[in-house]
């Protein structure tokens, strides 16, 4: 049953938790974390995203407790292979990249050879697994931010994640209880994006 559009209150109330939606810098993300069954139930909400051929290109990988430190410390060990003249600040960044949200997931995706499905489409589906997680956690009263970082894009990151040859961190979702919150910033004007095509 769709709602009535005319109701401009109405459709507020529906998309009120699109509306709402924030980043929340991890260092504003305390405990609690989702338990494992509440994230399974998050996960499940974030998969049901458009994904042309079913190919389902994208899979997890959690950090929680002292992973997230131990991860830490090998993240600031080859940022100071990559990097030996950096400030001794920035290895200190990287050691404490996962140790401020109680929980991170990391969403991998998987592209493969494929005759049929781009990899742009599979990335994009594994993109809007990212968004959905956000929601789902924002949903259920917790928040979050979609991170990426040099860390997403290096090699021996990679290995130390176990990531086949075809696959590679989409993002590092950092998930907790808000510590504050998150302040609005100014938003596009969607009057200002949609135009209508017309034949000439």
């Amino acid at each position: 049953m769709s709602l009535n559009t005319s109701d401009s209150r109405q459709i507020d109330l529906a998309l009120a938790g699109l509306d709402a939606r924030r980043s929340v810098p991890p260092k504003q993300l305390g405990e609690p974390a989702p338990d494992p069954d509440t994230l399974l139930r998050m996960l499940q909400s974030a998969v049901r995203v458009p994904d042309h051929g079913k190919r389902v290109p994208f899979r997890f990988l959690s950090f929680r407790g002292e992973a997230r430190h131990a991860f830490g410390e090998r993240l600031a060990a080859r940022s100071r292979e990559r990097d030996p003249d950096a400030s001794e600040a920035v290895f200190e960044k990287d050691r404490s990249r996962f140790s401020h949200a109680p929980l991170v997931v990391a969403v991998i995706g998987r592209f493969g050879p494929d005759e049929k499905i781009p990899e742009s489409e599979r990335f994009s589906t594994a993109s809007c697994v990212c968004f959905a997680l956000l929601q789902a956690a924002q949903a259920l009263g917790f928040a979050g931010i979609w991170l990426t970082g040099w860390l997403a894009y290096d090699e021996q990151v990679d290995r130390w994640l176990g990531l086949a040859e075809h696959e590679r961190v989409v993002g590092y979702i950092h998930i907790g209880t808000p510590k504050l919150e998150a302040p609005e910033r100014e938003r596009p004007d969607a009057r200002e994006l949609l135009s209508e095509w017309k034949p000439a």
